[in-house]
């Protein structure tokens, strides 16, 4: 007998090995361990066949089998293909990435909000636009729906009762959240209501743990998935829901090939199983925003906030005309909120000390010499460290330039916010979360527990506090600088600017009329800072797409953005020439102007980890011209030793 397999590398075919069905009970769907070149590499089968054609090899014996039962399905290896072709990587590669394994995807610190905790199931304390959007969704025949609610409006009881609808039907249930982190409390809340038919898949589950979760899935003993972005290919043989919750969340999207994007693979799974998508967010993507607009999605409001509070109100302080991080408004405010014996939280999207040390005689900065990028500061560590490839080295004293003494430290992290508060406020008890506080295992939900408990009075933190937290006794959110994600050279700034504001700022006053948010900012009249500050998200979405519009960039247009990268950097720029030259051959066979080519340039962050990066940019208002385009440059492309070609179909950034 002989198997089709396919490796988890780019190798664009299926490989043959043979077997004897008497020894190795081999079925598809197993993985099996087989000779490739001069290794042994684990394999997929996706094919068994008792007659091949004539070789002119010798066909090599599999050598042992991995599973006891197959672990996926035809439905899998469909799905493979169609990400091979999409997203222009190998079957070997798009399943491999689906399955339970032990690698480990770099990731933000997971954080299960308190949102998802204490989950109001009983429809007595649904509100009308809850019940409306609930009874809409489950009557409606539409497969995609959008559930667009304001923080604290309930969007999570509204996904749980349209589960619970879908479940009574027989069918299963897939939760996606863009980061988890397991607690007793959420296990707890899901069993409660599904009587213990629920499985929870994440990237930081040991491989053997989310195997046994996979196969209870597959034998159909459970009812809801609740998982990130990977749990998107859970087994569900009956799938009824796909549950997208912060839909816009940048986490739902693979930075490694495949470079999949959760949305979209939910999209063809759906079609795949004739199952409904409910997203939610209060802040959607522009792609989404426009697909409501359009029809394409059915949108459902919910405009008030489900514990009785307020939205709070926001001022702007313009840092221009302030000498010290925190301003006298924000100083002022905090000091007041603390006497009351209320909470404040603090937001800063950058951690560390300080954020780059430079000579003032000569401009010098230190920099990473893997990347190109400044060292940060970290002082509790006295470290100079690279946020992209973790480089550390110690601070100097002297500049290497100039020899000068006049240096120091620009910039500001989120360990010199926490030194400059306890200074200000010696007898409050402060807190920091960041990915160096989450290290520790445990440490972020032990911070935030006893924050929910009110024993800690200041949280100051990056992007971990910006969503989803949900503490009654918070009346103050101070943004300590909304500025870091606006001097990005990404078309999404402004976009990401507005979201993470309007979220921060959701976090205030859930349950009283008392809250406050305080948005410390070097761009006062910027749009977005503007917009989200008077809670006026309509005006934002119609500006942005009108910006975007005019610009032809997303959601009017598609991008892909092909990277070389490798060590030598007058050969990676060689060979993206030579990826240019290739991109237009192809566009010249098409029609006028159906695909764009955006020029070759060094990525806006030229090196990261030893790797230079050149990168060119297709564009096109046609996705099927686009995907012909890319398909000519990936079968005709020959790259040379030491450097790589990336792919990426619909980036979520140009850095």
């Amino acid at each position: 007998m002989y198997v089709h397999v396919v490796v988890a590398k780019p190798l664009y075919q299926r490989f043959t090995y043979s077997f004897d069905p008497t020894i190795l009970p081999i079925e598809r769907g197993m993985r099996v361990t087989v000779p490739f070149a001069s290794k042994e590499l684990t394999a997929f089968v996706f094919d068994v066949v008792s007659d091949i054609a004539d070789v002119s090899y010798k066909i090599k014996d599999v050598i042992k089998v991995v599973d006891k039962e197959p672990i996926f399905t035809q439905y899998h290896i469909d799905l493979a293909s169609w990400m091979s072709q999409f997203y222009f990587c190998s079957e070997g590669e798009a399943i491999s990435a689906m399955l339970p394994s032990n690698r480990r995807e770099p990731q933000i610190e997971e954080v299960v909000s308190a949102e998802y905790v204490g989950l109001v199931i009983d429809k007595e304390h649904l509100s009308e636009e809850q019940k409306i959007a609930i009874s809409e969704i489950n009557e409606s025949l539409h497969p995609l729906h959008y559930l667009y609610g304001v923080t604290g409006s309930g969007k999570t009881e509204v996904f749980f009762h349209v589960a619970t609808n879908v479940i009574a039907m027989g069918k299963q249930v897939l939760y996606l959240v863009p980061e988890i982190t397991l607690t007793y409390q959420l296990i707890t809340q899901l069993n409660k209501r599904f009587n213990e038919r629920v499985a929870i898949l994440h990237s930081k589950m040991t491989g053997s743990a989310r195997l046994k979760q996979w196969k209870k899935i597959q034998r159909g003993e459970i009812d809801i998935v609740i998982g990130a972005r990977s749990a998107i290919f859970a087994p569900c043989s009956n799938l009824g829901l796909i549950i997208i919750d912060e839909e816009h969340e940048q986490t739902y999207k693979s930075g490694n090939t495949p470079r999949y994007h959760a949305r979209q693979v939910a999209q063809k799974i759906a079609s795949m199983h004739n199952a409904k998508i409910v997203m939610g967010s209060a802040t959607p993507s522009l792609e989404a925003w426009a697909m409501m607009n359009e029809g394409n999605i059915e949108k459902h409001i919910l405009t008030k906030r489900g514990s009785g509070g307020f939205f709070p109100e926001v001022q702007i302080v313009d840092m221009l005309h302030e000498k010290e991080m925190i301003s006298r408004v924000l100083y002022n405010n905090m000091k007041e909120t603390l006497s009351k014996k209320r909470q404040v939280i603090l937001f800063l999207n950058r951690r560390g000390f300080s954020y780059f040390f430079h000579c003032n005689s000569c401009g010098y900065e230190m920099s990473c010499p893997h990347c190109s990028v400044s060292l940060t500061f970290h002082k509790s560590e006295h470290t100079m460290v690279c946020h992209y490839c973790n480089y550390k080295t110690k601070p100097i004293h002297v500049c290497p330039t100039c020899n000068s003494l006049d240096v120091g430290y620009a910039g500001f992290g989120t360990q010199m916010v926490e030194q400059e508060i306890q200074k200000k406020f010696p007898h409050a008890t402060l807190a920091r979360v960041d990915a160096d506080v989450s290290k520790t295992k445990g440490q972020v939900q032990d911070i935030l527990e006893k924050f929910e408990k009110g024993e800690i009075d200041i949280l100051l933190g990056t992007q971990m506090v910006a969503k989803g937290l949900n503490f009654p006794k918070v009346d103050l959110v101070g943004i300590v600088l909304a500025d870091s994600t606006l001097n990005l050279p990404d078309f999404r700034s402004q976009e990401r600017t507005f979201s993470l504001i309007l979220q921060v700022s959701g976090r205030s006053g859930r349950y009283n009329n008392n809250g406050k948010v305080i948005v410390q900012t070097y761009h006062a009249q910027n749009y977005a800072i503007q917009m989200a500050t008077s809670n006026n998200p309509l005006d934002f979405y119609e500006a942005e797409l009108e910006t975007r519009k005019i610009t032809q960039f997303p959601p009017y247009t598609r991008l892909v953005n092909l990277v070389i990268r490798g060590k030598v950097k007058a050969l990676c720029q060689t060979e993206i020439n030579k990826v240019s030259d290739l991109a237009t051959t192809a566009v010249n066979h098409l029609p006028i102007d159906v695909v764009e080519i955006l020029g070759v340039s060094e990525c806006p962050i030229e090196k990261i980890n030893n790797n230079y990066r050149f990168h060119m940019i297709l564009r096109s208002k046609e996705l099927k011209s686009l995907l012909q385009v890319v398909t000519y440059i990936h079968r005709n492309y020959k790259g040379v030793k030491h450097t790589y070609l990336e792919i990426d179909v619909d980036p979520l950034h140009l850095l």
